[in-house]
């Protein structure tokens, strides 16, 4: 297994923002679109936070392969090249984008906000619905195999080599629904109460590797492992994987436009091939079939 498939051997940055994972989408309580503190892009008929820009927010750090280089401006990375590709939807020019930081949780907490959307991995929830707005999905997450260097799961390159893994999962979670609806293992899967347990079982060779979804391993293999993580592979399909929408401040004028520009992404065909870019081939995750 190849030094390139580890998720850390790509990351540059010193420190990580905490990845928050919550469940899929569901309905929103009705809301006057919001427009106070305003202004009306001459140029896009648009009302953003600052007249004729379009200020985008994201995390600090931001990484990869969200990010590259902690430089959103320069549209590199799954979430920069959207946030652009969505920019450029709504009528703005890339000049006409300005870059702001946010902490995660700020990000979805209620109240007024100094930019005009936020992205950074944020799972669309019923609760942080009540707080704030979201686009559509423009990512579904899949799930994934990580490993540590020297198991017998590191060089597994389809569904039918990971028979004899023995599988660590968290108790409830979609991973464990998807290992056991997808993957047929000798060993029965060990399962954990959360996922603390799970990364600590793998640490200590008490299972072969774990699922999780392709986020999350990222973040395991960056942060936790010690330079040993492997992300084996991604499942095909994402059915049931948790949904990722750019944030907006709740009622906000601009939550009908962002949506019906991310859709347009979705069915042009764009957001997949972002996704194949910085997500698949730049991070040289595998698909195992």
């Amino acid at each position: 297994m190849s030094v390139s498939r580890t998720f850390r051997s790509l990351v540059a940055l010193g420190a990580v923002a905490t990845l928050a994972l919550g469940a899929c989408s569901g309905g929103s309580a009705d809301t006057a679109p919001s427009t106070e503190g305003a202004a009306t892009s001459s140029s896009t008929g648009l009302a953003t936070v600052t007249e004729g820009k379009l200020t985008i927010a994201t995390g600090e750090p931001a990484y990869v392969p969200w990010v590259q280089n902690d430089d959103p401006a320069s549209g590199e990375g799954f979430e920069a090249a959207v946030a652009y590709a969505v920019a450029e939807k709504l009528g703005f020019a890339k000049e006409d984008v300005v870059w702001t930081r946010t902490t995660f949780d700020s990000a979805i907490t209620p109240g007024a906000k100094d930019w005009d959307f936020n992205l950074q991995q944020f799972s669309i929830t019923d609760e942080r619905r009540n707080a704030v707005d979201f686009s559509s999905p423009y990512y579904t997450t899949s799930q994934a195999v990580l490993t540590v260097k020297g198991t017998n799961a590191e060089k597994a390159a389809s569904v039918a080599d990971l028979k004899n893994v023995l599988f660590g999962v968290q108790a409830g979670s979609t991973s464990q629904q998807f290992l056991t609806e997808h993957v047929t293992t000798e060993k029965d899967p060990q399962i954990y109460n959360n996922n603390a347990d799970v990364v600590q079982a793998l640490k200590s060779g008490q299972v072969d590797a774990i699922v999780v979804d392709l986020p999350t391993a990222f973040f395991i293999s960056a942060t936790q492992l010690d330079d040993k993580g492997v992300i084996v592979g991604q499942f095909e399909g994402t059915k049931d994987g948790d949904n990722y929408g750019l944030v907006l401040p709740k009622g906000s004028a601009l939550t009908e436009p962002v949506t019906k520009a991310v859709d347009e992404l979705r069915e042009d065909g764009t957001l997949a091939k972002l996704e194949e870019q910085w997500l698949s081939l730049a991070v040289d995750i595998p698909v195992l079939k």
